[in-house]
């Protein structure tokens, strides 16, 4: 396998932001992709994203929160309620051959932590705020991680973070949601205020240590933005369009 991992996550049926993603792994010409969940479950484009998907043998898909979600037979949410009636055998037999988590050499890939892909790594939620973890916090909950390295997403926003044993976090964004609200386990908002499609790459250098680049792309997100308001989602289209919250 070569040395140069592309590391994609939370798309949400957002199929432009996914295609100018696609190009420039391609135009890069890194042959692995690992995605990190949360694919189909938007209301912009979820069939479009998973032809995208499905047809690109370059994918390794771990399972997130939102794809397990599409295996149940219902949901009292609204975008479960748009995609699930779109979601024929096909793709949901591919959806369950999702990984829950991934390792290459000293990487770990995960949606949201190792252990549980509805759960913040990086973040945490209480009554009145969203704030991030100490490093020794998160040392202490990842010292039965062996890898150096571990990837995750569910958040939508991007971050890397070095822990006091050497260990990297890094928080792949979102390619196709840059913010968005959630009831659990507080009300509270993700925001990376900016509306770039994000992913990011991994290329090995010498020794353990990989070479780590948050890339941000341009796309039409106005574009984006304007289906999902036709699909009756004015959250997602000020999401998509803003890197904000209503």
């Amino acid at each position: 396998m070569s040395k140069k991992i592309a590391i994609i996550s939370d798309i949400h049926s957002n199929s432009m932001a996914l295609e100018a993603v696609l190009k420039d792994i391609s135009d890069r010409d890194i042959p692995t992709i690992v995605n990190l969940g949360d694919s189909l479950f938007g209301p912009v484009d979820p069939l479009g994203t998973a032809k995208l998907l499905m047809e690109n043998k370059n994918i390794i898909s771990i399972m997130g929160n939102c794809d397990q979600i599409l295996l149940s037979d219902e949901s009292n949410s609204a975008t479960f309620n748009f995609v699930k009636p779109m979601i024929n055998n096909e793709i949901t037999e591919w959806i369950k051959s999702f990984k829950e988590t991934w390792v290459f050499e000293n990487l770990l890939f995960c949606h949201g932590t190792p252990l549980a892909n509805n759960r913040y790594l990086l973040e945490e939620v209480n009554e009145s705020n969203v704030g991030y973890k100490q490093p020794n916090q998160l040392a202490m909950e990842l010292e039965d991680v062996p890898q150096n390295y571990i990837f995750c997403g569910h958040s939508h926003v991007f971050r890397t973070i070095q822990l006091p044993n050497g260990k990297f976090i890094v928080n792949a964004g979102s390619v196709g949601l840059p913010a968005y609200k959630d009831e659990l386990p507080f009300p509270h908002a993700m925001e990376s205020h900016s509306p770039y499609a994000v992913y990011v790459i991994a290329h090995k250098t010498s020794g353990e240590h990989w070479r780590l680049e948050h890339v941000m792309l341009p796309y039409d997100w106005d574009k984006a933005s304007a289906l999902a308001s036709e699909n009756g989602r004015e959250d997602y289209a000020v999401a998509i369009k803003t890197g904000r919250v209503c």
